[in-house]
């Protein structure tokens, strides 16, 4: 590399130092928002006197008002640019828990968990449509370990949750304390966001505000559409606009990525359906069906989560070594035998294990998802995103119920033979997050990976890329 290559690329590389470091704190601040809320459920329960029944209803609300925001949050990503919703979202999710604590009645905290939901789906789509720039800038797969950050963030909000009740503190003050810090390192993280609209896969990466565009000087926005950059015809062509052949083309790519976000819609609703009944579940299938501890009980949940977390700290590394699909049908496979063999078991350590088998399957799936969504050919960013996170929202506010409802007919342990067989699906259907092909991005993950497979992990590191 040339020392005017070299300089000209150290601004670059700093740029999206401090985007990775701005997208990793938004997903920081949402999972501790969640842990925190987590924690002090009981307290809230308590103070409100609500049975367990009418509880689980109030709960329903979250991931309503998720599945409402992913609605409308792609085509406002799309149309703004990630960079524009994400700050007032990620503050309106660190102080919006304040109002569960001040709540002095069933119906104003179903308002205000109504209210979070929808701004922590606002800023799921929008900070993950940032974590897909952010990885095209690195030219190498980063988007799992961003969910990785995001585990993190929930189990030490767990854990702050959970200090504070030990010493007797109010749920509002907790979530004061906690939502505070959290807003002010939004609105800190959002100066390095990366800004302008969503770069657009049929675009290329020649659209205006994409990382990696006009970062490497390699594509002119002129030749999204085929044109030479100077904007005149090639010869044979109408300058009137396409040609049939063209539009023919394009609604062929049309209806591959409409399909295409179906089967990953399916695959993510699979995916949080079974962690949804793993958040619900495991501690009550540990304590009524197998006699636990109430400690030991709890304990079923925090191995899933654990491992989860830890499979996405590793998450990245299977990605680029084997590819997308493998890494998901190899997931799949992994979430379906540990929790099928846990409940087979019938004894409580097995059990646990199958469910921190089940957090490690789950691991690696829902972010492969989310990230093959936003690399669709023909498809902008954060509608992809948008459609394919609603579905699992979706999923995830099906989860409890479904097992619920399949408890009361067949028992605990067969309802939860439900996810088994789900994961089983993904497992079959991992095939979809395989890179689409077409006009990926330039630069992107989907650019550089090979088909269905994936190239070591030495030689992603070795590749030319605008970061350090």
């Amino acid at each position: 590399m040339s020392e005017h290559e070299r300089l000209k690329g150290a601004p670059q590389a700093s740029r999206m130092r401090r985007a990775r470091a701005s997208a990793v704190a938004f997903f920081v601040v949402l999972g501790v928002a969640d842990g925190v809320w987590l924690a002090r459920i009981p307290a809230i329960k308590h103070g409100l006197d609500l049975s367990d029944g009418v509880l689980g209803v109030a709960l329903l609300a979250t991931p309503a008002g998720a599945l409402l925001a992913a609605a409308v949050a792609g085509r406002l990503v799309d149309r703004f640019g990630s960079a524009r919703p994400t700050p007032p979202a990620g503050v309106a999710v660190a102080l919006l828990p304040v109002a569960f604590g001040l709540a002095n009645s069933l119906a104003a905290l179903m308002v205000a968990l109504f209210a979070f939901g929808v701004a922590a789906g606002l800023l799921d789509v929008a900070m993950n449509a940032q974590a897909v720039r952010v990885e095209r800038g690195y030219r190498r797969p980063l988007f799992t370990s961003f969910h990785a950050c995001y585990s993190v963030g929930g189990l030490v909000g767990a854990l702050l949750g959970g200090l504070f009740a030990w010493a007797g503190v109010g749920p509002a003050p907790t979530f004061t304390a906690v939502g505070v810090p959290m807003a002010v390192l939004a609105v800190i993280a959002s100066r390095g966001l990366l800004r302008g609209p969503e770069s657009h896969a049929a675009a290329g990466s020649g659209a205006a505000g994409s990382p990696a565009a006009g970062d490497r000087g390699a594509t002119d926005p002129g030749a999204a559409d085929g044109r030479p950059a100077d904007g005149r015809c090639p010869a044979g062509d109408s300058a009137a606009g396409p040609s049939t052949d063209d539009r023919g083309r394009a609604a062929t790519r049309g209806r591959a990525a409409s399909a295409r976000i179906i089967a990953l819609g399916l695959l993510a609703f699979c995916c949080l359906l079974g962690e949804g009944a793993a958040g619900g579940w495991s501690a009550v299938y540990l304590r009524d069906n197998l006699g636990t501890s109430a400690g030991f009980a709890a304990l079923g949940y925090a191995s899933f989560s654990v491992m989860m977390a830890v499979g996405r700290l590793f998450g990245d590394r299977l990605v680029a070594r084997f590819g997308p699909a493998r890494v998901v049908s190899a997931c799949g496979l992994v979430a379906a035998v540990g929790l099928g063999a846990g409940l087979i078991s019938a004894a409580p350590a097995g059990a646990l294990i199958g469910f921190a088998l089940f957090g490690a399957g789950l691991s690696c799936t829902f972010p492969q998802l989310l990230s093959a969504a936003g690399n669709i050919p023909s498809l902008p960013s954060g509608r992809g995103i948008a459609r394919v996170a609603g579905s699992g929202y979706l999923g995830f506010l099906c989860g409890p119920v479904l097992i619920g409802g399949c408890a009361s007919l067949a028992g605990l342990r067969l309802a939860l033979g439900v996810p088994v067989i789900l994961m089983l699906v993904v497992a079959l259907g991992g095939a979809a997050a395989r890179p689409a092909a077409g006009p990926a991005p330039a630069g992107s993950v989907t650019e550089n990976r090979v088909s269905g497979g994936g190239q070591r992990y030495g030689k992603w590191r070795s590749r030319r890329r605008p970061a350090g």
